[in-house]
């Protein structure tokens, strides 16, 4: 058995089913995004077996891009979760089959207490096909297993088609990308997007005045943990100091007892302001094949923003 070949079959199958579903997407695709954009209320996304599993997916997507959603089971539904329907939501009934007892069961009360029921069918023939006010079309010619009989390029078909709602529906919404950082404040795109350089300034604010000795110099870089100090006078920045540079002047001068820390020091360092995204100050720091970075409040130094410390923290 070549088992990469099979891989490579059942991609195949489902590349193709996904075409399809891309070549007869109609107008009813359409009504369905409109649908839901116009609702005053939230969109219940209903099924059972595998299909639950998509429809929970479909939720979490759409919760994340904008669009109230809410998944109910098709089992535990008529036993009282029905009441999570209100007339003002749309409701979307996924069932490859369309004639599942449980959804049938269901559809009257779908109907009934929601303002629009989409069916998203692999047969638009059956009682879910024909209850709905919309359908979804996602019959799949073969389902990629060696037995075409596990959900596979079915659930593939119906989890595409909830993307292409969920897209078409932050378009309508014009939800950006800073829309969506609200719902992720906690990830790595969260704090991409809305993360501050000030909340990622080091404790440690090293700085030395531009008379300091060596002695003081080192002293302040190594107590720093990073490698570096500032240069200041009354807040404003001269230049650094880096271990870097106190090497190079330990090999180039015999006597070192009278140099001070302005005739060694870095002018014009690269800094950032606290209040810019953290993001920019990962981007100068790239940029520029630097570690650290100065950190300015109105022009005065603030303290300083370690590139570790942004890796750490999901910043790239």
């Amino acid at each position: 058995m070549n088992l990469l070949s099979l891989a490579k079959d059942a991609l195949s199958i489902e590349i193709a089913e996904l075409e399809s579903l891309k070549n007869r997407l109609d107008d009813s695709f359409v009504k369905a995004v409109e649908s839901i954009n116009a609702a005053s209320g939230k969109l219940i996304v209903v099924g059972i077996g595998k299909s639950a599993h998509v429809g929970n997916k479909i939720v979490a997507t759409l919760n994340s891009t904008g669009t109230p959603a809410q998944f109910l089971h098709a089992a535990e539904a008529i036993h009282g979760d029905l009441g999570v329907i209100q007339k003002q939501d749309v409701v979307l009934c996924i069932s490859y089959s369309g004639n599942s007892p449980e959804i049938v069961n269901l559809l009257p009360f779908l109907k009934d207490y929601s303002s629009c029921l989409i069916g998203m069918t692999g047969n638009p023939d059956s009682k879910l096909g024909k209850a709905s006010a919309i359908i979804l079309n996602t019959y799949v010619d073969k389902e990629a297993c060696p037995n075409k009989l596990a959900p596979t390029s079915s659930t593939t078909v119906q989890m595409a088609l909830g993307d292409a709602l969920a897209v078409c529906l932050m378009e309508l919404k014009d939800f950006k990308d800073i829309d969506f950082a609200k719902f992720h404040p906690g990830g790595s795109l969260g704090k991409n997007l809305t993360a501050k350089v000030e909340q990622f300034v080091s404790q440690t604010k090293p700085e030395v005045n531009p008379e300091a000795t060596i002695r003081e110099v080192i002293i302040s870089v190594s107590a720093s943990k990073h490698g570096i100090t500032v240069v200041t006078d009354n807040g404003k920045i001269l230049g650094v100091i880096t271990d870097g540079d106190l090497r190079r002047m330990l090999l180039n001068q015999d006597d070192v007892s009278k140099v001070i820390a302005k005739d060694i020091m870095s002018k014009n360092p690269k800094n950032i302001d606290k209040s810019e995204l953290a993001k920019e100050a990962m981007y100068i720091l790239k940029n520029n094949n630097i570690g650290q970075l100065i950190v300015t409040d109105n022009g005065q130094y603030y303290g300083i923003i370690d590139l570790h410390k942004l890796l750490d923290e999901g910043i790239i």
